[in-house]
């Protein structure tokens, strides 16, 4: 299969509406503390302001990762080890992908995403940077359990999630992704996994609120991307971003708070909302050596190796799904 053709798993409606998108809004609006997924802010227009984030000043960790990525290449070799299938889970434009091909000689890379035309364009260009690889996208769900295409499953598997997307997930849901993630690419796989760091609240607050607003386009176009998919006619207008550090549960929220009292139809629903209140968008958890580990033995995953930054910002976790133990 070219890169350009690609699977698409995701489900649509006679309209061409996404019938998880739909669902997932409506049940979030209707919750007393409003909150829609932050997976959902990743359309075309979501993924690009996302790739726009990347390159702000205050957005340390793409830096941090990159920089590990750059200067780990020959540890990453001799741990993986040649012939694995790269499955990158939510690949977005895959920036970061050819520093981990480069360095370990796979046999395949397979990005999965939710937004089918940025994932394409991606691996198209991903191909053309590595002429001899086969590239298989597939336009997918990866929160979860993915059928591989056929092309790929002899291989073993190298699981790719950087960006510390782990940390938008509550901890039962990131505990359900990455047991998924172990069913997707079974036993004897690895992951190469990104978790931020706890560190200063005011380098936390800086890198979700930047000051070109960049980030805050980011969080209103979720609003766009409602009304023009879901038949709706919220007053984007009307709410201004936030983002707030929420101490006991070490994570960064972002809301999008209302300005005034206002109501809105979503797909023929009536909700109303009141000066002050927020729909919460976005949860960004930061981790500490323990309670990454904790996370990934919770969810199937054995911790092999942890690199950092030279700023200690950020970590990038290899860990291996081995066979299920009742004890250490």
């Amino acid at each position: 299969m070219s890169s350009q053709e690609g699977i698409a798993l995701v489900n649509r409606d006679d309209d061409g509406v996404d019938t998880a998108f739909r669902s997932d809004v409506l049940a979030g609006l209707l919750q007393p503390q409003k909150a829609i997924s932050a997976r959902w802010l990743y359309d075309d227009a979501g993924s690009q302001l996302f790739e726009d984030i990347t390159q702000i000043p205050e957005y340390y960790p793409t830096r941090a990762e990159t920089e590990i990525l750059q200067s780990r290449g020959a540890e990453f070799a001799e741990l993986i080890g040649p012939g694995r299938a790269v499955v990158e889970f939510g690949s977005g434009s895959s920036v970061k992908t050819p520093l981990l091909l480069s360095a370990i000689d796979p046999s395949a890379y397979v990005p999965l995403d939710i937004s089918g035309d940025f994932l394409r364009a991606a691996a198209a260009d991903l191909a053309a940077k590595f002429p001899g690889l086969p590239v298989h996208p597939v336009e997918a769900d990866f929160m979860r359990q993915v059928a591989l295409p056929d092309a790929v499953s002899g291989p073993p598997k190298l699981g790719f999630f950087p960006g510390s997307t782990i940390g938008n997930m509550v901890p039962r849901t990131a505990v359900d992704l990455l047991r998924n993630m172990r069913e997707t690419l079974g036993e004897g796989a690895r992951l190469l996994i990104g978790m931020d760091l706890i560190k200063d609240r005011g380098v936390l607050i800086d890198a979700y609120d930047d000051a070109a607003g960049v980030t805050a386009e980011f969080n209103l176009n979720l609003l766009r991307r409602i009304n023009r998919e879901l038949d709706s006619n919220i007053p984007t207008q009307a709410f201004a971003h936030e983002a707030r550090w929420n101490d006991d549960f070490a994570r960064i929220e972002m809301h999008l708070v209302a300005q005034s009292d206002l109501s809105f139809t979503v797909s023929g629903n009536r909700f109303a909302m009141t000066r002050g209140e927020t729909i919460h968008t976005e949860n960004s958890h930061k981790f500490n050596r323990r309670t990454a580990n904790m996370l990934l033995l919770a969810s199937g995953w054995d911790p092999q190796q942890r690199w950092l930054d030279s700023e200690e910002r950020f970590s990038l976790i290899l860990a291996e799904a081995k066979p299920p133990k009742s004890a250490p």
